[in-house]
């Protein structure tokens, strides 16, 4: 997959990753690229060693559950660090 296909994928899969959780997450469209490419890359990383498979098409159903996937959990752990700083 491309360069641009991966941030094209961090940005639609962070975008889904925030409609599916709860609650209001802060940020705009660009913190939204930057965690959905960073939650596409570990949700590559993890399904490369639980599942044995990474990202492989930008057209497969594989590839978009691992990256919303991987986006959902940088989502809460970017949700427990502001909350925390909030206080």
């Amino acid at each position: 997959m491309g360069f641009f296909a991966f941030l094209i994928l961090g940005l639609i899969a962070g975008a889904i990753a925030k409609a599916i959780l709860p609650g209001r997450q802060g940020g705009g469209i660009f913190m939204t690229l930057l965690l959905g490419v960073v939650g596409a890359f570990l949700g590559g990383w993890l399904g490369g060693l639980i599942f044995g498979t990474g990202l492989q098409e930008f057209f497969s159903l594989q590839t978009w559950l691992l990256a919303i996937g991987g986006a959902i959990i940088v989502l809460l752990v970017y949700g427990m660090i502001t909350k925390r700083t909030a206080r």
